[in-house]
């Protein structure tokens, strides 16, 4: 526990990179992901097929492939993100292995909020959208207005599960240079082999914390938005 407490500003400079990852990788993936899901129950057939291969590649490649790829082969062709810069938020630096990270954890997250929205979009009767149709709206005015706003009620507790996932996901940003959680654990347990198991149940400990603030804040928007539909 000496160690951990002895280096309590590295610590929380890594679990801060640890909720930055999550809080980017999170809300692009929720963007990106309800995209896909629109392309997927669309009316233009090629779409729905790119957002079915989308879907089907990332969901089914492990994570750490997509993270070498990103890591390793984009910067072989010249994307390397070094126009981004060094950017320091709340003294926590976000370099460009940060946004690749971010990157890598978006692509693959996105797949699966797809999966969850389109889920709660089948939810939704379909007399709902055809009525929509039928006043004139256009597709994207009947999913904005109509159809994902009833969807989004169902799609909490799914959307809530893959956030959490995505929160432990980033761990593996440990083994491309980012020193997040993870990593700080590793480097504190190195240099302290006699305190190991208690720098591991502290680590774990914080990531325990975080999950259960997402798990709340789902738990309080889901709840708000139940009484908003009554």
């Amino acid at each position: 526990m000496e160690a951990v407490f002895s280096n309590f500003d590295e610590v929380l400079k890594a679990f801060g990179l640890t909720i930055g990852l999550f809080v980017v990788s999170g809300i692009g993936s929720l963007v990106f992901g309800a995209l896909l899901a629109v392309f997927r129950v669309g009316p233009v057939a090629i779409m729905r097929r790119a957002a079915l291969v989308y879907v089907s590649i990332f969901r089914n490649t492990p994570l750490l492939m997509i993270f070498i790829f990103i890591a390793v082969a984009l910067p072989k062709l010249g994307y390397n993100f070094r126009f981004i810069g060094d950017v320091e938020v709340g003294g926590v630096s976000a370099s460009p292995f940060f946004f690749r990270a971010c990157l890598a954890l978006t692509l693959y997250t996105s797949a699966f909020v797809c999966e969850a929205f389109r889920s709660g979009i089948n939810t939704v009767p379909l007399g709902q959208a055809e009525a929509a149709r039928a006043i004139g709206l256009t597709f994207g005015q009947s999913m904005t207005q109509v159809v994902m706003p009833q969807a989004l009620r169902a799609v909490i507790p799914p959307l809530t599960s893959v956030q959490i996932a995505l929160l432990k996901n980033t761990s593996v940003a440990a083994a491309f240079g980012i020193t997040e959680a993870v990593a700080n654990m590793r480097a504190l347990s190195n240099e302290n082999t006699s305190q190991t198991a208690m720098i591991f149940l502290l680590v774990a400990v914080g990531y325990i914390i975080i999950v259960e603030v997402v798990s709340l804040a789902s738990y309080g928007l889901e709840r708000k938005v139940k009484v908003a539909a009554r």
